[in-house]
């Protein structure tokens, strides 16, 4: 099992972060299926896939024979089973509901040889409990992509207790030939990196709830005095309010009261003001 080797590639689920992740594997030269149950979601894919390519070429960052050719390498599918013929690796991107990426995976498990990666880019779940779903476990990882997922260099890799070290090394080779720099950690809940992003934007939250600031303000302290690229208040908008208070209710119930998600939070939520997605957060989105 190595990346190097990887020719075909299945991207599970047209959201915000499977069609990025369908993005950057196609542009890396992979034949890429991206699969959702709705064909509106990927054809909506489809289109962010495409103006993202067209902004790369009008900023001359990518050559217009580049981008035809990665949207050529990029097909979708409706059915996972089907789409999965001869990949050589799985990338599972639906959302952050334990039960359903059981399902998913267990499910394709039964039909992959082997020898085909199988990853996961849960941000918080229990990779081992995924990976106990999944028949052969040892070839499941977690791959934590970032939003936005063709720019952000950061992916997270996770150990789940059954991991084996060739599955492991595959996806940090993998995610090294995607352009990005791979870190590599084991199966706690939220990982690295969204343990530490709730934990300082629940407290953000908890800080515009109060009155200490406004959300401006807040995310210009954290920008300007930490050197943040982005605030947390921002960051929550562009990941999605609804993701971050799952994630923070799953770090509450598994690591105690201190993530615990601030009513304003909720609120915002049971609104329908889910940030960018829904053209209003903390701030308005226009585009």
């Amino acid at each position: 099992m190595q990346a190097k080797d990887f020719r075909r590639a299945l991207v599970i689920g047209a959201g915000t972060m499977g069609h990025g992740i369908a993005q950057v594997l196609a542009q890396t030269g992979l034949e890429t299926v991206l699969c959702d149950l709705d064909r509106g979601a990927l054809d909506r894919a489809l289109v962010k896939v495409r103006a993202n390519l067209d902004k790369a070429v009008e900023k001359g960052k990518l050559g217009a024979a580049e981008r035809d050719q990665a949207l050529a390498r990029l097909s979708t599918h409706t059915d996972a089973l089907a789409a999965a013929t001869g990949v050589d690796v799985v990338v599972e991107a639906v959302p952050e509901v334990l039960a359903l990426k059981q399902k998913i995976l267990g499910g394709l498990g039964e039909r992959l040889g082997p020898g085909v990666l199988i990853a996961s880019n849960t941000s918080s779940l229990s990779l081992s409990a995924i990976a106990g779903a999944v028949r052969h476990p040892e070839r499941v990882t977690g791959m934590h992509f970032f939003n936005p997922v063709h720019l952000m260099k950061l992916v997270e890799v996770v150990r789940a207790e059954q991991s084996s070290p060739a599955a492991v090394a595959a996806t940090v080779e993998l995610g090294k030939r995607l352009g990005k720099e791979p870190i590599t950690v084991q199966d706690r809940p939220g990982f690295a990196s969204s343990r530490l992003g709730i934990a300082i934007g629940m407290e953000a939250i908890r800080m515009l709830e109060e009155g200490v600031a406004s959300a401006a303000d807040i995310d210009q302290a954290m920008v300007l005095g930490y050197g943040f690229p982005m605030g947390p208040l921002r960051l929550t908008d562009l990941v999605g309010l609804d993701v971050r208070l799952a994630i923070a209710e799953y770090l509450a119930k598994t690591l105690g009261p201190r993530f615990e998600p601030p009513a304003l939070l909720r609120r915002l939520v049971a609104e329908g003001k889910l940030g960018k997605k829904s053209g209003q957060g903390f701030y308005a989105w226009t585009d």
